[in-house]
């Protein structure tokens, strides 16, 4: 669903991505995972078209060249920004209605998306409420429920659960799963709160590339064999682990390359 090769980005002489190659199958959960500063959002940007790449990159979703032919899929995709992107000034209901005039959404199918999305983000009883009055979580939700809007088959969440509680948290997640299993939605998401992985079918711990990639019992055994751990490590001791096996990586080719 996407395929992603040799995707760098550079502003100046920072490098934010370099050469990240990525496949994502259809109806899978992946989560790229690393602390902010990773590129995990640089990355979702080049997806959707709104960074350019340097050359050399290769992206395509769902059979579709991006950017070449971005505007095939873009009814496909639904997405979620980490920075709030609703009007202030408009209730829940409303936002919802404005996204849905720019999805083009039909007009005789609009109200009954809006109440789908308000049933199952569970903001119908407070549909009228100004977003400016409404709670953090709130506010998620209804960025949630926008995305979702027009039923898409690709949904790019950017640290869908920032700032919310614990127990909104995991409601997001279960749909998450639910979405995926029973609708078959593709998802990609990213998080610096690395415990959550393990709610994904398969993560890439990422710092500016995919270090490594697998499911998170997969990786979490791996680093408890090679560490000759009694138990299985946390998410958190298996992203150290693979940061510091890159950097010592480069430490060696970089005295190799001075000899």
């Amino acid at each position: 669903m996407i395929d992603i090769s040799n995707l760098s980005k550079s502003f100046g002489s920072f490098k934010a991505v370099e050469n990240l190659n990525l496949n994502i199958q259809k109806g899978e959960i992946y989560g790229l995972i690393g602390p902010n500063g990773s590129g995990k959002t640089t990355t979702i940007l080049m997806l959707l078209d709104i960074l350019n790449p340097d050359p050399g990159a290769k992206i395509t979703i769902d059979g579709k060249e991006i950017p070449k032919r971005i505007n095939d899929i873009y009814y496909k995709i639904g997405f979620m920004p980490q920075e709030l992107s609703l009007y202030l000034d408009l209730t829940i209901e409303q936002n919802l209605r404005f996204f849905g005039e720019l999805y083009k959404i039909p007009k005789s199918t609009l109200n009954s998306h809006i109440q789908e999305v308000l049933e199952l983000i569970d903001l119908t009883e407070f549909k009228k409420r100004i977003i400016s009055k409404c709670s953090g979580g709130m506010q998620r939700r209804c960025s949630l429920a926008v995305a979702l809007l027009h039923r898409p088959e690709i949904l790019i969440l950017d640290e869908p659960t920032v700032g919310v509680d614990p127990e909104l948290r995991i409601e997001f997640w279960n749909y998450f799963k639910d979405i995926s299993k029973e609708r078959g939605v593709t998802i990609l998401l990213t998080t610096h709160y690395l415990a959550e992985s393990i709610n994904c079918d398969r993560i890439g711990l990422m710092n500016k590339k995919i270090l490594i990639s697998g499911t998170p019992m997969e990786l979490m055994e791996k680093v408890r064999k090679l560490k000759n751990l009694e138990k299985l490590p946390d998410m958190e001791e298996v992203y150290i682990y693979y940061t510091l096996q890159e950097k010592k990586k480069k430490y060696k080719e970089g005295i190799n390359h001075e000899l």
